[in-house]
């Protein structure tokens, strides 16, 4: 280990990843690049308010962000994900691809109360990195 080098930081202003911010899942290697989740937070009057959010990385040279999401991708919705010991948090830490079909399947913990599972397509999520209006 060594050679230690920032690659993303909370942004200013009233961005969902605005508080605090960190990895979630490993890095997935797709043909675009290599996809991270990470989990960010926004303050509001109740507390913090945890979302997920993409990065996608150079394949080449993973310490160049291509693609960051301006929009986070997923955040607590449902009522065991609001109220719990943590409320409005969905934090993820993991997650496996189906190589037969693409599907992705992301465990989160939510309200610090539950494990929960979620899925999405790989495409459908490389694709929303470049949905976004400015890359990284």
């Amino acid at each position: 280990w060594g050679r230690h080098q920032l690659l993303a930081e909370t942004r200013p202003g009233a961005y969902w990843d605005s508080v605090r911010i960190g990895l979630s899942a490993q890095p997935l290697k797709t043909e675009e690049g290599w996809l991270v989740l990470y989990h960010g937070a926004k303050g509001t009057s109740s507390g913090s308010l945890y979302r997920q959010g993409l990065l996608l990385l150079d394949s080449e040279n993973p310490q160049k962000v291509l693609r960051r999401s301006n929009s986070w991708l997923f955040g607590p919705e449902m009522h065991h994900e609001i109220e719990g010991d943590v409320s409005n948090v969905t934090f993820s830490c993991g997650w496996l691809l189906d190589e037969r079909d693409g599907q992705l399947h992301m465990y989160y913990g939510a309200a610090d109360t539950c494990i929960c599972v979620g899925t999405a397509k790989l495409d459908a999520l490389v694709n929303r990195c470049f949905d976004e209006e400015d890359p990284a």
